[in-house]
């Protein structure tokens, strides 16, 4: 929070410089009017008064740039913290949040705190501050003045606190079904082709509609209690400054003789009090403004705190970057058994693969094959037994540095918003171009390259929209490659592939093994399992 604090202060010191400002209209005025000596000359009175302008809007201007920037840290660091966290959740946590919802929170959301760092945050010194100094000079010149002011300047609050519960909640609900229609938009967007087979275009758009309209009402919903603040705000500052005007002008008329410390009202100081009426609700008009600002931030912290208390399982590992694990792959695993929680439970069979096997994991869909090969990896953790690679128990101490030898093959490839050559080559440079071209060559992606309108330049999207299936998987393969990975984990590498595809897929698998590198491939082609020559079956879950 470095650095807000010091933004509030300046900017509740900019705001005070009203006091100077509004004595030095009254006395100017009302010596204008009086016709007695002025207190500064008509020049020197502007001048004055355009010095303390400046200042004050000088003081604003930096305070508000120290406020924002100090604002951008606090989010970035909360983004940071969140990403982080985020990327060490297993992909097989049971209560892990869909990534629609967590890039909403991400993205969107966590830039609603903005508004309540460098406005709401200001406006509460402000309103704390700046009323006080008002009320006592105001106190100074007319006790009455004060008292209206004091009657008055207390009912905002209380009626934007009662209005504050009702915009937390709609601000809660609007920002859960933001984060719902995302989560919806991403299913639908995955399971598009099922959609287009089983005919439910239909159903589709009225669930999207029905959605959007929900969404509708809830954004509604926070305008109606933003404005309903905006409106109480409003009634009862006009209605104290109104008291205020009223008080003043039978005071200079001579109808009301009461409310100073002796002497009469004078008009400079009628003017001063009248100037000084407003500015004591400035701050709580500022505040009521900001006030769904808070009721945002709030319910981005409620959403913040549940994902953070949801017991999840992380995968294996510090979160750092160390060097690759050393001595020659060596995959054993002794009594491993891994549940769920959720009715899913195996025990797999001890296995031992040494450098350089190629290995296919076979079993009906649902065995675990692919929780296997996760366990294998440290993106799950299992609930007994043991995993050692290159000779070291794979746990939080080893499992970056063994994830450093790996390549993993996803049966649904993504990919970064970047070049095929970017994709392949990774974010490390100078690209090695003689490796790319023999990464590319070994996994048959020649002809693809020439087809596409840039060629290896071409742009993909997060998931290949270029790209047939087997393409895509061949450039994960190409990446492996390139990478000159040690270990390669496919899963399901040519699952939905026609023959074609299938057996250009299996042939730059074989690429990589024919480089001794160590393939663990979780299948159930057979004819892949046939190439591979080496098979660890799977049974039942139990």
């Amino acid at each position: 929070m470095g650095g807000l604090r010091p933004a509030s202060y300046l900017a509740a010191i900019a705001a005070l410089i009203v006091l100077p400002q509004s004595a030095l209209v009254g006395l100017s005025l009302g010596s204008l009017v009086t016709g007695t000596v002025p207190f500064l000359s008509p020049l020197l009175s502007v001048i004055a008064y355009v010095g303390f302008g400046l200042l004050r809007h000088l003081l604003d201007a930096w305070g508000g740039r120290i406020g924002f920037r100090a604002a951008q840290r606090v989010v970035a660091l909360e983004r940071q913290a969140l990403v982080a966290a985020e990327g060490r959740v297993s992909p097989f946590s049971p209560n892990g949040v869909s990534s629609a919802e967590g890039a909403s929170l991400i993205g969107d959301k966590l830039d609603l705190l903005l508004p309540y760092l460098t406005r709401y945050r200001t406006a509460s010194m402000k309103s704390r501050i700046i009323p006080l100094f008002i009320l006592g000079a105001t106190a100074w010149v007319s006790w009455a003045a004060a008292l209206i002011l004091l009657v008055a300047g207390p009912l905002i609050p209380l009626f934007m606190a009662l209005v504050g519960y009702a915009a937390r909640d709609a601000s809660a609900k609007h920002l859960k079904e933001t984060g719902s229609l995302n989560a919806l938009l991403l299913e639908r967007l995955n399971a598009l082709v099922d959609i287009k087979l089983l005919d439910g275009r239909d159903v589709m758009v009225r669930q999207f509609f029905a959605s959007a309209e929900s969404l509708r009402v809830r954004t509604m919903a926070v305008l109606k209690v933003a404005f309903l603040s905006s409106t109480v705000l409003e009634l009862f500052s006009a209605l104290g400054i109104a008291m205020v005007a009223v008080y003043v002008g039978f005071s200079l008329l001579g109808t009301f003789s009461f409310g100073t410390f002796g002497a009469p009202l004078t008009l400079a100081q009628g003017i001063f009090v009248l100037l000084l009426a407003p500015e004591f609700f400035a701050p709580l008009r500022e505040l009521a403004s900001a006030w769904h600002d808070k009721a945002a931030a709030l319910a981005i912290a409620e959403e913040l705190e549940g994902m953070s208390g949801r017991p999840r399982m992380s995968i294996l590992g510090a979160g750092g970057g160390p060097e690759a694990l050393a001595g020659p792959v060596h995959v054993t695993t002794r009594g491993l058994r891994y549940s769920s929680g959720g009715g899913f439970s195996i025990t797999y069979p001890d296995i031992d693969i040494q450098a350089g096997d190629a290995v296919a994991i076979s079993g009906p869909s649902g065995v675990g094959k692919s929780t296997l090969l996760a366990l294998l990896a440290g993106l799950a953790r299992a609930n007994d037994g043991e995993v050692r690679v290159c000779g070291v128990v794979l746990n939080d101490a080893a499992a970056d540095a063994w994830r450093a030898r790996l390549c993993w093959v996803s049966q649904t490839p993504h990919f970064a918003n970047a070049s095929l050559l970017a994709n392949i080559t990774g974010s490390v440079m100078p690209r090695d171009e003689r490796r790319f071209d023999e990464a590319v060559k070994a996994a048959g992606l020649v002809p693809v390259i020439a087809s596409l309108p840039r060629g290896a330049l071409t742009r993909l999207g997060e998931t290949g929209s270029r790209l047939s299936g087997g393409e895509a998987r061949r450039v994960m393969l190409a990446r492996a490659l390139y990478a000159d990975a040690d270990v390669v984990l496919a899963d399901e590498p040519t699952a939905d592939l026609d023959p074609l595809n299938a057996e250009r897929v299996v042939d730059s698998l074989l690429a990589l093994a024919e480089r001794g590198k160590t393939l663990i491939v979780a299948t159930h082609d057979r004819r892949l399992i046939e190439r591979l020559g080496r098979e660890i079956a799977l049974g039942e879950t139990v």
